[in-house]
């Protein structure tokens, strides 16, 4: 994959008709935080479509830049992934240190900034236990001049890009305040 560039806001209130859009089912586990290095089950449903379609099993390496601001260090970084097959995301899952995470992550569509002809797509996630009712937003861009030209959803709210308590692999470590 190479670089990722995305920006992440809490949820103010969900949107409207939201059984209406595609969602994935992922769990995912962390067998470090930093680097992140985690393993992850995503399955794609589509309403109407046959539960479970789109099943991938894989391994993410994500690596934090370390020059400029929190936010810019979370805004674009590295990102690999490694397919496997689901004998051996089941065994790596064994070794993930902390909490399994498990969430619902709802893909709906969002414009992009005037001037540019860039798709965007929010992924509204939806934790499970120990993190139930958790709600985080992100969007992933093209590049970051759209990323920072992008006006969030009115149904957001705080920008969090940066924040390290939102990020996945810390989630994985905490208990819910």
């Amino acid at each position: 994959m190479g670089r990722e560039i995305e920006r992440k806001f809490t949820v103010r209130r969900l949107p409207e008709n939201l059984s209406d859009y595609p969602y994935r089912i992922i769990e995912q586990g962390y067998l470090n935080v930093a680097p992140a290095i985690r393993v992850r089950s995503d399955g794609l449903y589509t309403p109407g479509a046959a539960e479970g379609t789109d099943q991938h099993w894989y391994m993410t390496y994500k690596a934090r830049n370390t020059g400029g601001s929190a936010y810019d260090a979370a805004l674009s970084h590295e990102e690999y992934n490694l397919p496997l097959d689901e004998a051996s995301y089941v065994h790596l899952l064994t070794k993930a240190d902390g909490h399994i995470l498990r969430k619902r992550r709802y893909l709906i569509p969002t414009r992009a900034p005037e001037g540019t002809d860039a798709t965007l797509t929010i992924e509204l996630d939806i934790f499970e236990a120990p993190h139930e009712g958790l709600q985080i937003a992100e969007v992933e861009f093209p590049d970051e001049t759209v990323a920072r030209a992008y006006q969030p959803e009115e149904w957001f709210g705080e920008d969090v890009t940066g924040d390290p308590a939102y990020s996945n692999a810390r989630l994985s470590e905490q208990h819910p305040a």
